[in-house]
């Protein structure tokens, strides 16, 4: 294919000036729903989500920790008298509770920085460690969105597929190969 240079700088040039134009004047969403997909660099990302899916009866964890009742324990420990049925199968060796759950506000998590993140956005804290499953996700290569093609969409978080506590799925026994169709002649 030839391009007459006389065409294509023109052309090009457009092209660039109405990128520059959409990417320095983002459009506002209305108020109900989540802001744009913006790059990493930009404001975090925030976007439309269902409840995260809790055990019965443990939120708000303030019901039980708080600093009267249950200070918070640093100490890597076996867990005995409550969530003892949490198996810790993330990064089990360098990792602890408090890394990702607040010690001041049970309700939340906490970034790497301090920052308090509720766990409707706990995609950001798994963005963390997992930044490539991460940009998978806000892309929607990884995980699963419903909602407009360009429009407003519900992203499900992490958690709705993985256990925070062991994201690793259990292997599953492959199923028999198919059949193959036997031809019959008439």
């Amino acid at each position: 294919m030839r391009i007459f240079p006389a065409l294509a700088y023109p052309v090009l040039a457009a092209g660039l000036w109405m990128s520059a134009c959409r990417s320095a004047a983002p459009e506002t969403p209305p108020a109900d729903q989540p802001a744009p997909i913006l790059n990493a660099a930009a404001a975090p990302l925030r976007v439309q989500v269902p409840p995260p899916p809790f055990s019965e009866g443990v939120f708000p964890c303030s019901d039980c920790h708080n600093d009267t009742d249950l200070p918070a324990n640093p100490v890597r420990r076996q867990l005995v008298d409550a969530h003892d049925d949490i198996i810790l199968k993330h990064d089990q060796e360098h990792r602890w509770c408090l890394d990702c759950h607040d010690a001041k506000n049970r309700d939340q998590l906490h970034l790497a920085s301090g920052e308090g993140v509720p766990f409707e956005e706990s995609y950001r804290l798994c963005g963390q460690c997992h930044g490539e499953k991460y940009r998978d996700w806000r892309v929607g290569v990884h995980g699963r969105r419903v909602g407009q093609w360009n429009g407003a969409k519900e992203y499900l978080l992490c958690v709705h597929c993985h256990s925070p506590h062991e994201p690793r799925f259990k292997s599953l026994q492959p199923k028999p190969a198919p059949m193959r169709p036997s031809r019959t002649r008439q």
